[in-house]
């Protein structure tokens, strides 16, 4: 088991490793279609998402956390 105090980035890698297989999914089949090798295509450019994706969620998340706080009146 992973310590509690990890929790913040352990919801992050699982955020980054799902958003980023759905979205390059539906952008790889939106670009080329059911092709016979949409799953290699796929593969590649779920990979190169996540490695984009996980730091990025890293980064960004106190920045969303601000904005949201604002936009629903919590200070």
């Amino acid at each position: 088991m992973i310590s509690k105090q990890y929790t913040p980035q352990v919801f992050s890698f699982f955020m980054a490793l799902l958003m980023s297989c759905i979205m390059s999914f539906i952008i790889s089949v939106f670009n080329v279609g059911l092709v016979d090798d949409i799953i290699f295509i796929w593969l590649k450019a779920w990979m190169f998402a996540f490695i984009v994706a996980f730091p990025t969620i890293i980064f960004i998340t106190p920045i969303v956390r601000r904005l949201v706080a604002a936009v629903v009146g919590q200070h």
